[in-house]
């Protein structure tokens, strides 16, 4: 070999090394994003059991939003049901507290706001550490309609346990949530604990989420509690003093502003959430005009604590912009036990007479904010109503593929 190519092959490897130094130490050790299951639910449609976006735009419709990095989301009309657009709406994915949706929609019900409860240390057992907290206190006393504002609110696992407990413990709450998931067709939700903290196997997915807010929005309390911005939490219980009072306020960005998020124009809840394996979640329901839509994105890729907020809205504005203009790619769909049939709507069994409220445990306004520490700032959810259209002369029964 000669002096000069000698020198070359040299000088060729010095150059080399600065961009071997350039590549990631982690960028052989990262693993790729994982992927959807090739194979999912079909409950509600078949392109719904389908992996990636699917949409049926129809001419003058808008393009769905660019850079979504939700590894799933939809887009649904709260009221007909449909289905406008989606993005592996069935991958069973970690829920985080959007699965607090589930509980409410399960317990809230059997609980009569004003029943007072002095919370015990076993009520607490089970917290897990790093919980979300709204600030319950053992040997303190707490009414129904209190721990509400905690778990809406706040995302209060405390209050979740503590509210478990009164419902007949952990163990029991956790079958009841399962059996109404079932009975609701949210078939790709398994339950393992009551607050949504994360537990191996616990899933849902955004068609299941979008399913429970649907069921849940029918139900004048869970829409006053899901709407509701801020509201005054009991404190301290000293004996011979008045009761503490501290301000509590929703963790909806959407609905607040909070961190730099504009609040959405027409937002009526529903619910957040983020732990370490779901990253963020959230479910939301908005109003605009007559129409009434809901969107549910899974955790984003990219963008920080904002993204799910930011790409919710980008999604809400699509679905306001594309409606009459997209053919529906499914349906939300009803109850295992719902009548479709042409005789009655399911919704008055669920929905109040609003002229009724305050009379029974399920009241609306006048009963919610007659109660101790129920001072509220409501901003939409008491006023959002879902009147839900089945589909006439069948039950709408879902297919699931394993």
């Amino acid at each position: 070999m000669s002096a000069k190519t000698t020198a070359l092959t040299v000088l060729s490897a010095a150059l080399l090394v600065p961009t071997a130094l350039l590549v990631p130490a982690h960028a052989a050790t990262t693993p790729p994003a994982p992927a959807p299951p090739v194979s999912m639910s079909t409950v509600g449609g078949s392109l719904l059991g389908q992996p990636g976006t699917q949409v049926n735009l129809l001419p003058g419709a808008p393009a769905l939003p660019a850079n979504l990095t939700g590894r799933s989301w939809i887009v649904a009309d709260a009221e007909s049901g449909e289905v406008l657009a989606a993005h592996n709406a069935h991958w069973r994915l970690p829920p985080a507290s959007t699965m607090k949706m589930l509980f409410a929609d399960t317990v809230l019900p059997g609980l009569p706001k004003d029943q007072v409860h002095k919370v015990t240390d076993k009520d607490m057992e089970g917290v897990g550490p790093g919980s979300s907290l709204v600030g319950v206190k053992e040997d303190h006393e707490y009414s129904v309609h209190d721990l509400w504002l905690g778990v809406f609110l706040r995302s209060g696992n405390d209050a979740v346990h503590v509210l478990s407990a009164m419902n007949g413990g952990v163990e029991k709450t956790v079958k009841d949530m399962q059996a109404h998931a079932e009975e609701l067709q949210a078939l790709d939700t398994h339950v393992v604990s009551p607050d949504g903290y994360d537990a191996p196997e616990q899933v849902s997915s955004a068609y299941d989420l979008t399913l429970v807010a649907r069921s849940g929005l029918q139900k004048q309390d869970f829409r006053e509690y899901c709407g509701t911005v801020s509201a005054k939490f009991p404190g301290l219980q000293e004996p011979g003093k008045p009761r503490d009072y501290f301000e509590i306020q929703n963790t909806n960005r959407l609905m607040t502003g909070a961190g730099g998020i504009t609040p959405y124009k027409g937002i009526a809840g529903v619910k957040n959430g983020n732990t370490t394996m779901a990253g963020s979640t959230f479910t939301g329901a908005a109003q605009q005009g007559s129409r009434k839509l809901l969107v549910t994105v899974m955790n984003p890729g990219t963008g920080g604590a904002n993204s799910v907020y930011e790409e919710t809205a980008a999604l809400f504005d699509w679905g306001f912009a594309a409606a009459g203009k997209v053919k529906p790619v499914g349906e939300l769909v009803p109850p295992k036990s719902a009548d479709t049939s042409s005789h009655g709507s399911p919704a008055q069994s669920h929905e109040k007479d609003p002229s009724a409220a305050g009379k029974d445990s399920g009241g609306g306004a006048g009963t919610a904010l007659a109660v101790a520490g129920g001072v509220l700032a409501v901003l939409a959810g008491g006023a959002f109503a879902v009147n839900r259209r089945w589909p006439r002369g069948r039950r709408g029964r879902g297919e699931e593929l394993i």
